[in-house]
């Protein structure tokens, strides 16, 4: 174990919008360090959500993150020989990074051409309460749910 819990990273604002949610966003969106690529990708989309709603495009991506992040999640728990998956609440900080994540693997996943394409319907889909992320987060909802039977065994 360590010795010590490590220095918490603090990211810097993103240059159009100023806010760090966006940053980390983006740092999950990168692949192979091209952070300016995810940005464009990133700024594109945000622009698409904006003509094809008419609403503020930040404000779209945020709501739909928020529905897009877990309140709950199960955790492997082994007692006695026998493994138990316990529900378990989750942190602020998971419930942003599991949201982004869904969001990002989904609109990987999704049958639109460009990229850009992709992220700006997922965002409008996640917002509306449907979508892949959104599926996931019910699914992760629903196991928690069944296996409440078992929150004794928290740790």
């Amino acid at each position: 174990m360590r010795k010590a819990k490590p220095k918490k990273r603090y990211i810097l604002p993103d240059p159009k919008f100023a806010d760090t949610l966006v940053t980390r966003f983006v740092n999950n969106l990168m692949i192979d360090g091209k952070k300016s690529i995810a940005y464009s990708i990133f700024y594109d989309a945000i622009a698409m959500v904006e003509n094809k709603t008419g609403e503020n495009g930040l404000e779209t991506w945020k709501k739909a993150l928020a529905n897009v992040s877990p309140t709950v999640e199960v955790k492997s728990r082994r007692v006695g020989g026998a493994t138990f998956q316990v529900p378990l609440e989750v942190r602020p900080d998971r419930k942003i990074s599991l949201g982004m994540k869904w969001m990002i693997m989904f609109t990987r996943k999704r049958g639109e051409k460009t990229m850009t394409d992709k992220l700006a319907a997922e965002i409008i889909a996640a917002s509306k309460g449907e979508g892949g992320s959104i599926k996931k987060k019910d699914d992760t909802h629903r196991m928690a749910e069944a296996n409440k039977a078992f929150s004794h065994f928290r740790f």
